[in-house]
């Protein structure tokens, strides 16, 4: 469509956080008002509805901009129409997908519930690997109507598939809206702040010391302990969920400025083949792969010989390890694109296989986080809860797409009263990229510290 670098880079990360962003509107239907079933039913054919617009769109010429020219404003509208329409039902579909998969088994198994995560984000990568050779393969050579036509015919049988076997799925009834019980426990404990504090025992007979103050919505029986116990989960989840956004901000990079550093370096694999700067993602999707094979291998044996309080595949530790590994992958990638200026001004352009080891390490903590934060926030989260819990996952990464956007808007705005815009230009070896992946690891380190100081009080 024509836009400049650096707006096409913030269209991607609004997009892609917008449809996870989506994920919690989902949750909240899914728990509130119909099955996660119906739910993703929903959300799946408004998924589908957008790329049918976007198909129609890609073969009218009409309503695609002239070359060099950016689309007028009901070219773009279109375009909106069809990419959020996309979003929203990529949001929902998330949001129910996991949680409805996770309910057809046993819950009191831990190891069974992790490794039905770490399996499903296996099938997501996989996806995503078919998406960045296959589809773009086809994208570039068969055009993109072809692309979208394909996408609409898969989409299709696969919901078909999916509603095919309702009858044998394992439904749960959604126990009405959890924001309205949070608010009133909220609400409860606020109006007897200056009581004090009733003592209460959970079922279990623990007395729990977690914001006590909850404690006090129960006064006058106005609010179940069921109903404080709920809310206290839900809201001690949060500050985890926190943490965990910048690291998906760094890899919101993967999707954008490293896939612009890949068009200007030399894509060659042998003298007739070049690599298409799209399919560089494939790097972390296979890395993701093989260590899930490997992760769910050394669990096994680990879980085998050693007692569950020394285990160290828990998930708060799995997040842990991968929000420190992205730091680590910061510096690599603005160690490479130094090394990629360098050679540039001796008119020497690097491999872009140089990429991979920002690939590699981020590919493996995305997995290592994302697949930690889905179990931990399935597993805590309370049975009514569970759409809603589980797309905070999902949301974590719509706020680092999101405050990526944020980061390059701010970054140029600072830059540019030192005289020179970081990531203002449209050719990327005239901005600072280096600069600007620092700044990333800097801020990363600072919420894996926060994220450490909250995991050791949860």
């Amino acid at each position: 469509m024509h836009y400049p670098i650096a707006e096409a880079a913030n269209m991607v990360t609004n997009f892609m956080g917008s449809a996870f962003l989506l994920t919690i509107f989902g949750g909240f239907i899914s728990d509130s008002f119909i099955s996660r079933f119906w739910t993703f039913m929903l959300f799946g054919v408004l998924e589908l509805l957008g790329l049918i617009i976007l198909a129609v769109q890609a073969s009218e010429k009409s309503l695609l901009p002239a070359t060099g020219h950016q689309p007028s404003r009901s070219q773009e509208a279109l375009l909106y129409i069809g990419l959020y329409a996309m979003a929203t039902g990529v949001g929902g579909a998330k949001a129910t997908l996991e949680a409805h998969g996770a309910d057809q088994l046993d819950n009191s198994n831990k190891q069974l519930i992790s490794s039905f995560f770490n399996w499903f984000f296996f099938c997501l990568s996989t996806g995503g690997i078919i998406s960045a050779t296959f589809m773009v393969w086809v994208e570039e050579n068969k055009g993109w109507q072809t692309s979208f036509r394909l996408n609409i015919g898969l989409f299709t049988v696969a919901l078909c598939i999916f509603a095919s076997v309702v009858t044998l799925y394992r439904n749960k009834r959604p126990a009405g809206s959890p924001l309205t019980r949070i608010s009133k426990v909220l609400w409860h404990a606020a109006r007897n702040s200056k009581s004090s504090s009733p003592f209460v025992q959970a079922s279990n007979g623990i007395s729990h010391r977690k914001l006590k103050f909850l404690d006090k919505a129960t006064i006058n029986a106005a609010i179940s302990w069921e109903q404080v116990e709920e809310t206290r989960t839900f809201l001690c989840l949060l500050p985890i969920f926190a943490s965990t956004i910048m690291m998906n901000c760094c890899v919101a990079q993967l999707t954008t400025f490293s896939v612009q550093q890949g068009r200007v370096m030399n894509r060659k694999l042998g003298h007739n083949f070049e690599v298409p700067p799209a399919s560089l993602s494939v790097i972390p999707l296979v890395v993701i792969l093989s260590s899930i094979f490997l992760y769910e291998h050394l669990a096994a044996r680990f879980m085998k010989n050693t007692s569950s309080k020394d285990n160290i595949f828990t998930p708060i530790k799995r997040i842990g390890l991968g929000l420190l590994l992205t730091s680590v992958a910061m510096v690599v990638a603005a160690l490479v694109e130094i090394k990629r200026r360098n050679a540039l001004e001796n008119h020497v352009k690097v491999s872009v296989f140089w990429l991979g080891g920002q690939y590699l390490l981020l590919g493996f903590a995305d997995m290592l986080t994302l697949g930690g934060m889905l179990d931990f926030f399935y597993s805590e989260a309370p049975d009514s809860m569970r759409s809603m819990s589980t797309a905070l996952a999902w949301c974590a990464t719509a706020m680092g797409f999101y405050l990526s956007s944020v980061l390059v808007s701010i970054a140029n705005v600072v830059s540019r009263l030192g005289g020179h815009e970081w990531l203002g230009g449209k050719d990327l070896s005239s901005n600072r990229l280096e600069l600007f992946y620092a700044l990333l690891c800097v801020l990363n380190f600072v919420f894996f510290l926060n994220y450490v100081y909250w995991a050791k009080r949860y």
